[in-house]
């Protein structure tokens, strides 16, 4: 357990290889960080620094190969899969660059598949997931499929789908990598909002440093390495 109760996440001497090729790649190397619970994290630094690595580690997607991950007060560096995915689902929220929304479902659907299946009644489902529309402005799309949908749109219905079973943290890899200035900064203000308006901790991986004013902390990263903090 965390001393601090107020410390979301914290990483503690990671390390994480990969072989590639048959040479070794560190990815991670000898991590140590702390989250705090509300905060907004931006993690910065040049393509193939670990940044993503970094996300995967700190959600239980990959496992360290050394150190520990406590999440809310629970080392899961060690965890069955069994386990994660429950954390997963309950205590997390996910962001992707490129949407990942199921093309033949609505926006509304692709929301609502986050909870299938669930003790959860349809009507409670069909409720959460109008919620979540209309806190990120997508509720008059709800009946649009994906491909009706502008680049915008589909990472708001992302958001939505991020949100709706109301999790402790949001992880948002490169979330506007794909989207023109203006989607940028909607996506953006709405992270910032659900952060302030919901007490959610925000981690958002990017190389854009023009994101930083939305942050209350920086991380920045360089072959698998933090090298800085601000």
């Amino acid at each position: 357990m965390p001393v601090d109760k107020d410390t979301m996440i914290e990483a503690i001497d990671v390390n994480k290889e990969y072989r590639r090729a048959g040479a070794i790649i560190r990815a991670l190397a000898d991590i140590n960080l702390t989250i705090k619970s509300g905060e907004f994290i931006l993690v910065q630094g040049p393509t193939g620094c670990g940044k993503s690595t970094l996300l995967n580690v700190l959600s239980g997607i990959d496992l360290p190969d050394s150190g520990k991950i406590i999440f809310d007060g629970e080392n899961i560096a060690r965890a069955q899969e069994a386990r994660l995915s429950k954390l997963r689902r309950q205590k997390i929220g996910f962001v992707f660059q490129d949407f990942n929304l199921i093309p033949t479902l609505t926006a509304i659907e692709n929301v609502a598949a986050l909870l299938w299946p669930t003790v959860l009644r349809e009507k409670e489902i069909e409720n959460r997931a109008i919620a979540a529309l209309r806190d990120v402005n997508l509720l008059e799309r709800k009946d649009h499929y994906p491909v009706e949908l502008s680049g915008g749109e589909k990472q708001r219905c992302g958001l939505a789908r991020a949100i709706i079973h109301r999790p402790r943290v949001i992880l948002a890899d490169e979330p506007t990598g794909n989207l023109d200035p203006e989607s940028e900064k909607q996506v953006m203000d709405l992270l910032k909002n659900i952060n302030k308006d919901m007490e959610t901790t925000i981690i958002v991986v990017t190389h854009r440093g023009s994101l930083a004013s939305y942050a209350n902390k920086i991380v920045k990263m360089d072959k698998g390495a933090i090298i800085n903090i601000q």
